[in-house]
């Protein structure tokens, strides 16, 4: 990125420069996608709103805000209450913000012109939001689009623009979504370099944390050290998700970390603990899960389940290419699995078998991994003509794509004992044949594992984001103050060169 690509996202420090060419580059990129659909007709113009500032119930004490996800990806705005228009002919854009009181003056801060706004997010026009449908109406667009779509990973329906006066332009809503999303799959230079930088400071935070993690600290300790890193080495004021932070039988619950179980349980000799945190920067996200020992030192069984996870990971990241399909990689994850408990003495039988009685989602009842970019879970997963697999495990995946160059996604593999599912399991004649259950009872309480990395999909394989010490020897020493051979795991799975 050179000092001509124009204005900075920065907040100082070691903290990454963005370029507001980032956004503009997105700019250009939607609108070649809408030149190329036949069904949008020449005029057209995109019209987006930004997010909003909330309060915390029926008080006044705002809620931190966070850009709207869309809006955030095509014009990088931090502020809230702004609109964006866009000329699909021309790519020209502009953005609409906030006509403020001056009361705001007062209580908030300096209040901008039009001017500094269009210097600062490098716009070509910039008007107040009050004024839309006069501005937008002296373009004369033959059609806005607006953006409604369901998000296929949550089943929300994203936010339409809506201003005083729309009801004087045509509208459309239906054919914006489909290609902004499709935008949003496929990540530009710019964007891996934010993205690599999210794992980067979130990586070394997460280090941190397990040099930091000792018997008898509260989860929620080891959660502030994290939160700590991120912000003050990284800017880093959001986080991607609810940090979890699971020790002991927690680190079997796989959204550990909400209200109903808050990072609150103590660490105990002989716990593992599974803590899956990613810091966020400019909206863009992370998340990156490292699994260790409470007091530092695996034990047997403890080696065995992590390394069988390792195993997965690794054989899914050596098959990563354009062109493999993704629920194929989480068949490969279940079949590495399998084999190591077949190894292991707690399963007994043909592997082969056992994937067609659905043992792998007894244990990983998850998907292997998903889509990675402005959101944590990014959109585009199930566009049109992809269909869900509606069998155990797979039914859990967030895309069922077929994988291409330029897509991010995590890979996140794991073994976990959750008594309710072993429970059905044993239940079931059709899979309890395959567990050995005097075996299985050593392992009750023992939690979970689960081993998670970024990766961006590249012309010959896959590029490795995350950063942390991932075999069993590499975490001990981490975990008793060495620092030699972290980064080892670059060696051994980095497949091509960097995108």
């Amino acid at each position: 990125m050179s000092a001509s690509q124009g204005p900075w996202f920065w907040l100082g420090n070691e903290t990454l420069k963005v370029p507001a060419a980032l956004f503009a580059l997105n700019r250009r990129r939607l609108c070649e996608r809408l030149r190329n659909n036949e069904d949008v007709p020449k005029g057209a113009f995109v019209v987006l709103q930004g997010g909003e500032e909330t309060q915390r119930y029926c008080t006044d004490t705002g809620v931190l805000f966070r850009q709207e996800s869309f809006f955030h990806w095509t014009f990088g705005v931090t502020e809230s209450g702004c609109y964006g228009a866009i000329d699909v002919d021309t790519g020209k854009s502009i953005l609409f913000v906030p006509k403020l009181p001056e009361s705001y003056a007062v209580w908030m801060g300096k209040i901008h012109p039009p001017e500094h706004f269009k210097g600062k997010y490098a716009v070509d026009e910039v008007q107040y939001s009050s004024d839309i449908a006069s501005v937008l109406s002296a373009k004369k667009p033959s059609m806005l689009l607006t953006l409604r779509g369901v998000n296929t990973d949550s089943g929300s329906v994203c936010r339409e623009a809506s201003f005083e006066g729309i009801s004087q332009f045509t509208v459309n809503n239906v054919l914006l979504h489909p290609e902004i999303v499709e935008c949003r799959v496929f990540k530009t230079d710019m964007e891996l370099e934010v993205l690599r930088y999210t794992n980067r400071i979130s990586s070394e935070a997460h280090k941190e944390v397990m040099k930091a993690a000792k018997v008898s600290m509260k989860e929620y300790e080891l959660e502030s050290v994290f939160l700590h890193y991120c912000y003050s080495r990284g800017g880093m004021r959001h986080t991607s998700y609810t940090c979890i932070c699971g020790s002991g039988d927690n680190s079997s619950v796989l959204h550990y970390g909400h209200a109903g179980a808050p990072n609150d349980k103590t660490l105990q000799d002989g716990d593992m603990c599974l803590f899956d945190m990613g810091g966020e920067y400019y909206c863009y996200s992370s998340d990156i899960t490292c699994s260790f020992p409470a007091n530092g030192k695996f034990t047997p069984d403890q080696r065995a389940i992590y390394e069988a996870v390792l195993k997965s990971s690794r054989a899914v990241m050596k098959a990563v290419k354009p062109g493999v399909a993704w629920p194929d990689m989480h068949r490969l994850a279940d079949r590495v699995h399998l084999e190591e408990l077949t190894k292991l003495g707690l399963l007994k039988g043909n592997v082969d078998d056992m994937l067609k009685a659905h043992m792998g989602a007894v244990f990983m009842p998850h998907g292997l991994g998903h889509f990675l970019g402005i959101d944590v879970h990014d959109v585009g997963g199930y566009p049109e003509g992809v269909e869900r697999i509606d069998l155990p495990g797979l039914k859990s995946l967030r895309t069922a794509r077929t994988l291409q160059e330029r897509m991010v996604l995590t890979i996140e593999p794991g073994i976990y004992f959750i008594d309710h599912v072993l429970d059905q399991a044993l239940k079931d004649p059709a899979q309890s044949c395959f567990i050995n259950n005097e075996v299985l009872q050593r392992f009750r309480g023992f939690g979970g594992v689960r081993i998670e990395d970024d990766i961006a999909v590249t012309s010959g394989g896959m590029e490795l984001l995350t950063c942390v010490p991932r075999t069993v020897e590499e975490i001990e020493a981490h975990m008793a103050g060495g620092s030699e051979g972290v980064c080892k795991a670059f060696d051994r799975v980095v497949l091509s060169e960097p995108l």
